[in-house]
């Protein structure tokens, strides 16, 4: 009998650790394994609104002043949406944003800044993806016109803008370190991953660096790196997956670094009849990627509302223009999606939902809109 107490005894305490634990831990984790788990605890829960600077009238100072936003391709839906977002914000506080349309052709945002001078606007928005790395004769002259040069939602925190331009940055550097936790938490610390970025992206730089810091403190995982460029990406993604799914039978992590890459990430680890063993973590929160989640075809997605973002973005460069301090961190959260919370992101799931709406009442109290 004292034999049967004691059996029931253990049960009991490890059905209770194991919920405590949650999203299905094991219960005797390794110390990597529990660190990352600690890691990815403060992106689990429904973000809250933190203003990132002091309240001011956004009406009254951004009367008369006016944005060009120069988006890295209007064919990109994920930028397509940030600059529609923005341009409902911008109607709402009363000054002019126009979207420069283009299809991410650099002679095309050449068109857009001498739009721009010619036009007097008061600042240019390099918008996701626009670099100014390859602008500079123009970031040159439109600030001799007196016009403010923003690169938005491009870089990390840590990455530095060429002379004459400011930025509105994204902790993509910590996204990168949460994709690489996931995988070492659900291994038990010992993640063999492919990891697939597109060095084309600066913000890849930032995310890379997050996913090697990382790795780095797991002794027994490993990663490997691969590079598909934007024209390549529906071409190569596909067959590097295939490729390594081949040569090492031991993967058991795929993290392509935007979710976009699993229109053909996912297909290839599908045909190569490795599902059930090779799991993905991936970072953008695009609607298609949450509803692979829920089919079960992505394992983690950690997902940035698009419509928060454009009130960050609006607020750090209002805060430019009105001779306010400007903030280094615009505090745009990040929240991981999976199979737990996926659905709050609607059936099928749409842009910016499953987030709250915090920011919503909280930028017309920053902003003083009410």
């Amino acid at each position: 009998m004292r034999i049967l107490k004691l059996f029931f005894k253990y049960v009991t305490a490890t059905i209770v650790a194991t919920q405590i634990t949650g999203f299905g831990a094991a219960l005797a984790e390794s110390p990597e394994a529990t660190r990352a788990n600690q890691q990815l605890a403060a992106y689990r829960e429904l973000p809250t609104f933190e203003a990132p600077g002091e309240a001011f009238d956004a009406a009254a100072c951004m009367k008369g002043k006016s944005i060009l936003s120069i988006p890295a391709s209007s064919g990109v839906p994920f930028v397509k949406t940030i600059g529609d977002s923005m341009s409902k914000v911008a109607k709402t506080i009363g000054f002019d944003l126009k979207i420069w349309e283009n299809q991410g052709q650099p002679t095309q945002w050449v068109q857009g800044f001498d739009y721009a001078i010619n036009n007097k606007y008061d600042m240019i928005d390099l918008l996701a993806g626009a670099d100014p790395r390859f602008l500079a004769p123009q970031v040159k002259a439109a600030n001799a016109a007196g016009i403010k040069v923003v690169a938005s939602h491009l870089t990390g925190f840590e990455q530095i803008l060429p002379e004459g331009v400011s930025g509105v940055p994204i902790d993509y550097k910590r996204a990168g370190a949460l994709l690489a936790d996931w995988a070492i938490w659900k291994t038990d610390g010992k993640a063999n991953a492919l990891v697939i970025g597109i060095n084309d992206v600066l913000s890849t730089e930032s995310m890379m660096s997050g996913i090697e810091e990382e790795f780095s403190k797991c002794p027994n995982c490993n990663f490997v790196y691969k590079n598909v460029s934007i024209p390549d990406l529906a071409t190569r993604t596909g067959s590097i997956v295939q490729g390594a799914l081949a040569a090492d039978p031991t993967l058991n992590y795929i993290i392509p670094i935007y979710d976009v890459m699993n229109l053909w990430v996912v297909p290839a680890i599908t045909i190569a009849g490795r599902s059930d063993q090779v799991k993905v973590a991936t970072f953008n929160g695009t609607p298609f990627a949450l509803k692979m989640i829920q089919d079960g075809k992505i394992e983690m997605d950690v997902g940035e509302n698009l419509d928060w973002i454009a009130h960050g973005i609006i607020d750090s460069e209002m805060r430019m223009l009105c001779d306010l301090p400007e903030v280094s961190d615009a505090k745009i959260p990040l929240l991981i999606f999976d199979q737990n919370n996926a659905d709050t992101a609607g059936n099928p799931p749409e842009v910016s939902t499953g987030y709250g709406d915090a920011y919503i009442d909280g930028y017309r109290k920053l902003w003083k809109l009410k």
